[in-house]
């Protein structure tokens, strides 16, 4: 994937280049810096630095790797925090662009990058990573090259407090979870009563709730792809189609229901494209993809995606609940409210936030898949 963040050792990644957190003075500094020296071999690499001279706040210089698992060391030097009021965005914001930038001119097909500045220079790890997020964000929508974010631990890495305040609180409200069997005493009735009030709290713009009569709660059959209730004999056959994805009101036979075609999920995708006057590359760009992955949608009318891609095509689209639930159902998938995963995918959706790189920040500190096509 163009993007991703990854919890390694950065001397340990395989990029074409690596970045390092350099001191303004050639000589070996502490943390990232010092790490770097020692894994690329501290000589030859002092030598090539001392070459360069000063590094000023936000430039960025290469050196070879040596050592590492790397054609490159792109050299850049953080701010130094103080209160935020000295221009240290600035140069953080420098940092990235320069560092792209650079790499684009060493024809780098990739590039690693430590969250710059967090360490010993202590600029807040929220912020740095909002920052990182937008320069990445902004190289990749005219640039194809794959970056990875590199940090040692989860600590490395921190969501705003206020964004994890959120997604927490929309996950407690929303989540039906996994209930204990002691939570199924009672009338069959009102147990499923309850879970379908929570379901349609979660799925509020999209989903028909079932009358009690179609299914008790043991009845219910939840999995990744489909959600059903078997009717009883006396039932009518089920109206509007599960997240309205069919939109049948009027009572069909099998027959009827299997004649009807329906456009696969490539069909849909490049339907929804060309409704929105969007092109191929601002698409898989926005969808965290690639051309390659692209063309091989384009090309097959069949194609069946994962979930996360088929997820990343519709925030690349910035569909809304019932668009999204359409869209992936015809790859199979839906979304559900006792997954982590999906709770944080309709949060975002929800909040009208369609910047994949954000997204994928909050999965990755909620131990997800990020998403990618």
């Amino acid at each position: 994937m163009p993007f991703q963040i990854i919890r390694n050792d950065i001397t340990k990644v395989a990029s074409n280049a690596i970045v390092n957190t350099a001191n303004p003075k050639p000589v070996i500094g502490g943390g990232t810096d010092s790490a770097i020296y020692k894994a690329a071999g501290e000589k030859q690499l002092l030598a090539e630095r001392k070459k360069i001279g000063d590094i000023a706040p936000g430039n960025a210089v290469s050196t070879p790797a040596f050592a590492l698992n790397a054609k490159y060391i792109i050299h850049t030097v953080g701010p130094a925090w103080i209160d935020g009021s000295h221009g240290e965005r600035e140069v953080l914001h420098s940092c990235y662009a320069n560092s792209l930038t650079l790499a684009g001119e060493l024809s780098c097909e990739s590039i690693a990058f430590p969250l710059i500045a967090t360490g010993t220079y202590g600029f807040p790890k929220a912020e740095a990573l909002d920052i990182a997020l937008k320069e990445i964000g902004k190289f990749l929508l005219t640039h194809e090259m794959n970056v990875i974010l590199v940090v040692f631990d989860k600590k490395a890495l921190e969501l705003s407090e206020k964004l994890v305040g959120e997604i927490d609180k929309y996950i407690d409200e929303n989540a039906i979870g996994l209930l204990r069997e002691e939570e199924y005493k009672g009338h069959p009735s009102n147990q499923f009563r309850r879970r379908r009030i929570q379901t349609d709290k979660f799925f509020s713009e999209s989903l028909d709730l079932l009358e009690d009569k179609y299914a008790a709660p043991d009845e219910m059959i939840f999995t990744e792809k489909i959600c059903c209730a078997p009717s009883s004999p006396k039932s009518e056959p089920l109206s509007g189609g599960f997240m309205g994805v069919f939109g049948q009101t009027e009572k069909k036979s099998l027959d009827e229901v299997l004649q009807k075609e329906e456009d696969t999920f490539q069909q849909r995708l490049f339907r929804l494209i060309n409704e929105r006057g969007l092109d191929d590359v601002t698409v898989y760009k926005r969808a965290n993809g690639n051309r390659k992955n692209f063309s091989k949608i384009r090309c097959n009318v069949d194609y069946h995606p994962k979930k996360i891609t088929a997820i990343a095509y519709a925030v690349a689209l910035k569909l809304d609940m019932p668009e999204l639930l359409d869209l992936i159902s015809r790859a199979g998938y839906t979304l559900s409210p006792t997954s982590k995963f999906d709770l944080i995918i309709s949060y975002f959706v929800k909040s009208r936030n369609y910047d994949i790189f954000e997204i994928n920040a909050a999965l990755f500190e909620y131990e997800q898949p990020l998403l990618s096509s």
